[in-house]
C-alpha cells in the first residue's frame, strides 16, 4: 500500500491508458483501479436521447416471467 501510495500518480495514468492495476496489502489483492473516462463515441450526456428508442416495448410480459423465474418468485 505504502508503495502503491507513493507512485499513485504512475499507476493512475496506468489504469487511463487501460492497464489492470490492482493494489495488493500483505500480498492479498485490495482494490482495482478503473478509468473513469468515458467510452469512445460517449461524448456528453443524454448522447442517445434524441433517437426515439421504445424501451418499453423490450420489457413485455414474457420478460417479467423470467425475470421472475429467475429470482425464483412464483
Amino acid at each position: 500500500m505504502l508503495e502503491a501510495k507513493n507512485q499513485l500518480s504512475k499507476l493512475v495514468k496506468a489504469a487511463v491508458a487501460g492497464e489492470e492495476v490492482i493494489i495488493a496489502s500483505h500480498g492479498e489483492a485490495q482494490v482495482r483501479l478503473v478509468s473513469c473516462a468515458a467510452a469512445p463515441g460517449l461524448q456528453r450526456w443524454g448522447v442517445w436521447a434524441d433517437r426515439h428508442i421504445d424501451v418499453d416495448a423490450a420489457f413485455g410480459e414474457q420478460v417479467d416471467e423470467e425475470v421472475g423465474r429467475l429470482f425464483g418468485l412464483p
